[in-house]
């Protein structure tokens, strides 16, 4: 009996030294993952923060770089930009404007690029007209003569502006597509507001959704 009593506190013994170990194994895991988690949590609290520091800096940086776009657009108000007019031609009374008006330029030249060889659609050109109404006139000319044909090539002129600014004015074409389907009147004016004249009522939308479910 007391040869197997003795095995029995011997077996029990080494039962406790290994509880122990796992114990201290469990407690080292416990310890380690508790580090890991902490470190989660400050990285993620480090993170927040540079979100929040972002968000803050794209602020700051969105409105001068608003007000640069639209200096930049300010600049080029009387510019016009006309593709597919063959270089080497002027501008011919392609929009039956008055014998008498004055087209004054300052300045106009093509875009970079080399010169298109026979056949090759012409490469786009900038005028900058002296006087706003003027290129006003032209645009509504151009608008209302909806196509523009000189020997065979199809003529497209609107108004100079910045790539951003067309990119805001690009996001209502749908709108504008659902506008003409349903015959509805509308005109987009600078920057980008869209005004619809609907049952004797105008409303301007600087939101393409907004303008999209009123539409609907």
């Amino acid at each position: 009996i007391m040869g197997l009593l003795t095995q029995i506190f011997s077996t029990v013994s080494a039962l406790n030294a290994s509880i122990s170990e796992i114990k201290e194994t469990n407690a080292g895991f416990l310890t380690r993952k508790a580090t890991i988690e902490q470190r989660i949590s400050d990285s993620e609290d480090k993170l927040l923060k540079a979100e929040s520091s972002i968000t803050r800096l794209n602020a700051k940086i969105s409105k001068p770089c608003a007000r640069l776009d639209d200096q930049e657009n300010r600049a080029r108000r009387n510019n016009l930009q006309i593709l597919g007019f063959p270089e080497g031609e002027v501008l011919p009374q392609l929009l039956c404007l008055p014998d008498n008006l004055d087209l004054d330029t300052e300045w106009a030249h093509h875009s970079l690029g080399p010169r298109p060889t026979a056949g090759q659609r012409p490469c786009p050109f900038i005028i900058k007209l002296l006087h706003f109404p003027i290129k006003e006139l032209v645009l509504k000319k151009a608008r209302d003569s909806k196509s523009l044909e000189w020997e065979g090539n199809k003529i497209l002129i609107f108004p100079d502006i910045s790539k951003d600014l067309q990119e805001k004015r690009k996001l209502f074409q749908p709108v504008k597509k659902l506008l003409r389907a349903k015959e509805i009147k509308y005109s987009l004016f600078y920057p980008a507001v869209l005004k619809i004249m609907w049952k004797g009522e105008t409303k301007a939308f600087t939101n393409p959704k907004d303008a999209e479910i009123y539409a609907r």
